[in-house]
């Protein structure tokens, strides 16, 4: 098969192009005959060797895919060959086939390509919003920089369970992006004043504020919180200075969202729940560019552009 493969940590150009023998499947996994791998940021920290936890060389970049059930394992009841599933959380998908542990239905009328935009990015959005978080419809949240993947993906879980969602984006496309995905407001969080906005229109603060870049913005969120408020911190690239004295005003607090630490029956009740959401709205994944399969590390680097709206995806098909 065709396949994107690392054989040593490095850069985009550490990405080659190989012919790799088909992966075998254990009792409870299924084989997935890739059409689309999603792209995200942990896939390029991955790919540069420095990520908690790394895989084996060599292996294929992504995480997230979608396909079509090729073979299932003696013990897998919940999808058949030929089925269309999307996955995440896994490794090895950006190549012709994948095994995966957790496969889940791809709803009619989702691509292949949205389908494999919904695993790290819906998985950690659920995981923050609702198991961490613990949001619920009458919640006022604010998503600091609500333009990209896991970004995107709160805006519409909120809007789906009719929590009230603000957020906020760097360019006016991106506000207008993020209007779309149900905002109650937008801000430019690239304009001067714009917190000052912010605290003059919710005066009395966010219940959560779930936050894409901490080592710019952790501090200024602390001054945003309600009453016992909470930030989850779902994106950070370097140290900050806080002023911890703003969480004594209002008993506030700050936890990390790691979708890693998740058990695997965390993932199976996030992933139904996705399912669930899929059908239930026409909210759907944003992607914003397709590559070739041999374009994987032009995709790692335009992932980490600051101007990365909504999702990339490898097309394997």
């Amino acid at each position: 098969m065709r396949a994107a493969v690392v054989r040593s940590f490095g850069g985009p150009e550490a990405i080659e192009l190989l012919t790799t023998a088909r992966p075998s499947i254990k009792s409870d996994e299924v084989l997935v005959r890739n059409h689309a791998a999603g792209v995200n940021p942990v896939d390029t920290y991955i790919r540069a060797g420095q990520y908690a936890k790394l895989p084996p060389l060599p292996y294929s970049p992504g995480k997230d895919g979608a396909g079509v059930v090729e073979q299932i394992g003696d013990n897998v009841k919940h999808v058949k060959i030929g089925d269309r599933v999307w996955y995440g959380s896994e490794l090895n998908s950006s190549a012709q086939f994948t095994a995966v542990k957790n496969a889940f239905p791809l709803p009619d009328g989702v691509s292949f390509s949205e389908g494999a935009s919904l695993g790290v990015p819906y998985l950690t959005a659920y995981r923050a919003l609702f198991h961490l978080a613990g949001a619920k419809a009458g919640d006022v949240i604010l998503v600091h920089g609500a333009s990209g993947g896991v970004g995107s993906a709160l805006m519409q879980l909120a809007a789906w369970k009719n929590i009230e969602a603000v957020g906020t984006a760097g360019s006016e496309q991106g506000i207008e992006f993020v209007r779309s995905l149900g905002a109650k407001k937008v801000y430019d969080h690239t304009k001067t004043g714009y917190v000052d906005e912010i605290k003059h229109d919710y005066a009395t603060g966010f219940n959560y504020i779930f936050e894409m870049s901490a080592h710019l913005n952790l501090n200024t969120d602390m001054g945003l919180l309600a009453p016992r408020g909470k930030i989850a911190v779902i994106g950070n690239r370097a140290e900050t200075v806080i002023n911890a004295r703003q969480l004594m005003a209002t008993e506030g607090s700050v936890f990390g969202v790691a979708l890693g630490l998740s058990t695997n029956s965390q993932l199976i009740e996030f992933g139904n729940s996705i399912v669930s959401f899929l059908r239930e709205t026409t909210f759907r994944p944003i992607v914003n560019k397709e590559y070739p399969l041999e374009d994987v590390g032009r995709a790692h680097k335009d992932i980490m552009s600051s101007k990365a709206r909504g999702n990339l995806v490898i097309r394997i098909d």
